[in-house]
C-alpha cells in the first residue's frame, strides 16, 4: 500500500486532492495510508477535510520546522507540497512570511525529503512565477519574471527544488497552475469573494479597467493534473496544468453578476493592483502527452461553485466574520 504525505492538505488545493484521493476518485491508488501535514494558518481548515475526517493521520505542523518533518516523512513513498502562502495582495503588504514559508519552506522539505530518500516529491507552484505574457502561451522552460513578492517566493521554492534535483537527484517534479476555483476556496480569492459579497447585497472591487486575463482551471482538473505526474511524471521535470477559459477580469465580472442576477451597479471599481500581471496563459502539451486532459468546462464548473457557496453559507460565514473581527 502506497504511503502519501500531503502539506498544506487543509487549504483549498490541497484538501480537494486529499477528499479526492481517500473517496477513490483516483483508480490507479484505491487504497492509500495518508498523511496531511498543515500549519492551519487563516487559509488552513480543517472542516475542508470532514467528509474524510477519519481516514488520515493529521499532524499539525509547520514545513520549516526541520525536526518535525524529519520524524514525519521517513516511509512516505511520495510527498507532495501543497503548503504555500498564496494570496498577492497579502504579500504586497507584508512579503515576509511568503519568502519563510514558499522559498524556506520549500527548501526544508527538499532536504528532508533526500534526508528520507523519498522516492518521489511533488512541488505544486504556479503560473505567476513567469510574470505576464502578451500573446501566446509559456513552454516550460520559459524563464521565470515573476512581478509580486507572491510569485517571486514561489519562484525561489521552485528553484530550490529544481536544485535538489539536479545537485543531489531528488526525485522532485514541479507542477504549474493557472486561476484555480470550486468549493472550498477561502472567501478572499476573486470568485468566492464576489458570490458571497452579492448574497449579502455588497459591492465587488474590479482592479483596474478589468482588462487583465487569467487562466482559470477546476480545482478538480488541477488536482487530477497533479495526479497524473505523482503517477507519470519525471524527476526533475516541470508540467503545465492549462485551464479551460482564459476570460478578462472585466468578463468574469459580468458572468458572476449574471448568474447571481446582479447589475453593474453592484460593481466597485478600485485602483490597480500593484504591478498587476496583465496576462497569463500555459501550453500544456506535455502533461497531455501522459493521459491529461482538462474535464470540467468553466461554464459548468462556475455554476457548481455558485451553487456550493450558496448552499453552505455555514462554511464561508464564519471565516468571513473572522476575517473582518481580525481587521
Amino acid at each position: 500500500m502506497k504511503r502519501i504525505l500531503v502539506t498544506g492538505g487543509a487549504g483549498f488545493i490541497g484538501s480537494h486532492y486529499v477528499r479526492t484521493l481517500l473517496s477513490g476518485g483516483y483508480v490507479a491508488w484505491p487504497e492509500v495510508e495518508l498523511t496531511v501535514l498543515d500549519k492551519l494558518t487563516y487559509a488552513g481548515n480543517l472542516a475542508n477535510l470532514e467528509p474524510v475526517q477519519d481516514r488520515f493521520e493529521f499532524v499539525h505542523g509547520d514545513i520549516c520546522d526541520a525536526g518535525l518533518l524529519a520524524d514525519c516523512i521517513p516511509g512516505h513513498d511520495l510527498v507532495i507540497n501543497f503548503a504555500a502562502e498564496s494570496h498577492v495582495d497579502r504579500s504586497i503588504a507584508s512579503a515576509g512570511e511568503f519568502v519563510r514559508t514558499n522559498v524556506l519552506g520549500t527548501q526544508t522539505l527538499m532536504q528532508a525529503c533526500l534526508d528520507a530518500g523519498t522516492p518521489k516529491v511533488v512541488q505544486v507552484s504556479t503560473d505567476e512565477v513567469y510574470g505576464t505574457i502578451d500573446s501566446g502561451s509559456w513552454a516550460e522552460d520559459a524563464p521565470l519574471a515573476p512581478n509580486s513578492p507572491y510569485s517571486a517566493a514561489k519562484a525561489g521554492g521552485d528553484l530550490l527544488a529544481r536544485a535538489y534535483a539536479t545537485t543531489h537527484g531528488l526525485p522532485v517534479s514541479i507542477t504549474r497552475c493557472g486561476n484555480n476555483y470550486g468549493p472550498y476556496q477561502y472567501p478572499e480569492k476573486v470568485i468566492p469573494l464576489f458570490v458571497t459579497n452579492l448574497m449579502e447585497g455588497r459591492r465587488v472591487p474590479l482592479y483596474g479597467d478589468g482588462g487583465n486575463v487569467r487562466d482559470w482551471i477546476h480545482v478538480d482538473d488541477h488536482c487530477r493534473g497533479i495526479q497524473t505526474v505523482a503517477e507519470h511524471g519525471e524527476p526533475g521535470e516541470i508540467y503545465h496544468i492549462a485551464g479551460t477559459a482564459e476570460l478578462t477580469n472585466l468578463d468574469l465580472t459580468k458572468r458572476i453578476l449574471a448568474a447571481l442576477e446582479a447589475d453593474w451597479d453592484s460593481v466597485e471599481p478600485v485602483p490597480d493592483r500593484k504591478g498587476h500581471d496583465r496576462r497569463y496563459s500555459l501550453s500544456d502539451v506535455k502533461l497531455r502527452a501522459l493521459g491529461y486532459a482538462p474535464r470540467v468546462s468553466f461554464e459548468a464548473g462556475l455554476a457548481e461553485t455558485i451553487r456550493w457557496y450558496t448552499d453552505r453559507r455555514d462554511w464561508w460565514e464564519p471565516l468571513r466574520k473572522r476575517s473582518e473581527d481580525d481587521c
